[in-house]
């Protein structure tokens, strides 16, 4: 007993933290050190076979590069990294662990993207680190925040870019969303575009810079996937009315089918009738796209217009003018219903995007809010769930037909 009480006094509790916070520190640079060293012994062995003229081999080692300090949760880390020499021209070697120009761990970069993305000032950074990761990686000063910044813009920069001859989108989403920006009296619309791959996962396809009902605008997206190489058409495409897109879509992509948000349209009919008959309204709407099948769904649209349509022609009006792609659904797969009546795949990411805006009183500029969407999309990415019933996306890119979500069989094709 009494020599834990001296033990206690020798080391308290502050000074234990530090040891231990050192030790740790201590540790993770020694595993991360030897993980650089195994990497490249393993990299040389392998290729131990490639002999120069004189019996020696092509690749060894040759000292160490300059040592780089890497900031981690538990504070700045430095490495050393083992020369690689090559006798003869070969590719370079390229570490997985510890890739060229890496100067922080993955964690703190996507803390940092976190708290960007929900709003936190760029002076408050290094507070809300610390709070986060620890006072030992508090150490991004507002300038390292706004360099990081920075390389977010050369990255989107370089993914709207990228090549697409290998994706093939089944199903793609689409709207228009508008921001506000500080700096300037423009309120831009960024084009955003969703897909559905093959395998059932959703991705981000493209954030353009545009007009919402531009057909120019869509025009030019549209084209710029296909000169990077997007050759196969999507089978359908889910959008709001009132888009310049599917102008542009029949030009681009003329056989992708048409489907129009049902959020969209119900908000715009609904808009355009008194609150008091809306509660029924609403009831009747969701009747026309949750129904069985199709044409249960258009008896609900009609019995609609016959009960509303002396009274809000207005209302009836905005109905009927897309009658004829409210109702495509019902020729894909039932297990995929819910996902492709709606733009809702955009409006579930986009509702953090708002918040960030609201919280700081909309973006610096045009390129800033362009950045700004991407990294939130592609954070929001990671969780985005596949498709249900996804294996059947096989047989839609197959052209195989669905009559109510149900696969139409050779009998019913001969009738």
């Amino acid at each position: 007993m009494k020599e834990n009480l001296i033990s206690l006094e020798k080391h308290p509790v502050e000074s234990f933290k530090d040891v231990l916070e050192e030790t740790l520190k201590e540790g993770a640079r020694r595993l991360l050190q030897q993980a650089i060293e195994n990497e490249v012994e393993e990299y040389i062995g392998t290729h131990k076979e490639l002999k120069r003229a004189d019996g020696r081999q092509q690749i060894t080692r040759n000292g160490y590069l300059p040592q780089r300090s890497i900031q981690t949760g538990l504070g700045s880390i430095s490495v050393k990294q083992p020369r690689v020499r090559y006798h003869e021209g070969r590719e370079a070697f390229t570490s997985a662990i510890l890739p060229p120009y890496l100067r922080r761990a993955p964690i703190v970069e996507s803390v940092v993207s976190a708290l960007y993305l929900k709003g936190i000032s760029t002076n408050s950074f290094s507070e809300a680190l610390e709070a986060i990761l620890g006072e030992n990686a508090k150490g991004l000063s507002p300038a390292n925040i706004v360099r990081l910044k920075q390389s977010w813009e050369d990255e989107y920069k370089g993914w709207s870019k990228r090549d697409l001859s290998q994706k093939h989108y089944v199903y793609i989403w689409v709207d228009g969303i508008y921001f506000n920006i500080r700096l300037s009296k423009d309120r831009p619309c960024l084009l955003v575009m969703i897909g559905a791959l093959k395998d059932g996962s959703k991705e981000l396809i493209a954030i353009h810079d545009g007009h919402r009902e531009s057909k120019i605008s869509w025009a030019e997206a549209l084209n710029d996937l296909n000169h990077r190489g997007l050759s196969m058409p999507p089978s359908l495409a889910i959008g709001d009315g009132v888009l310049g897109f599917w102008a542009a879509l029949r030009e681009v992509f003329p056989g992708t089918k048409e489907q129009r948000c049902w959020v969209h349209k119900s908000v715009n009919v609904l808009d355009k009738m008194p609150k008091s008959v809306q509660v029924n309204a609403k009831s009747m709407l969701h009747e026309m796209y949750m129904s069985p099948t199709k044409s249960k769904g258009k008896e609900a649209f009609n019995s609609f217009l016959k009960l509303y349509g002396a009274k809000y022609p207005k209302a009836c009006e905005c109905l009927k003018k897309d009658k004829e792609v409210l109702f495509t659904f019902y020729d894909f797969p039932a297990m995929h219903w819910q996902h492709i009546r709606t733009t809702n795949p955009i409006e579930s990411t986009f509702a953090t995007v708002r918040h960030r805006t609201r919280q700081t009183k909309g973006c610096g500029s045009r390129i800033d809010t362009l950045t700004m969407v991407f990294k939130l999309a592609h954070s929001a990415e990671k969780k985005w769930r596949k498709l249900k019933g996804y294996e059947l996306i096989e047989k839609v890119i197959k052209g195989i037909r669905f009559k109510d979500g149900e696969e139409v069989t050779n009998q019913e094709k001969v009738a």
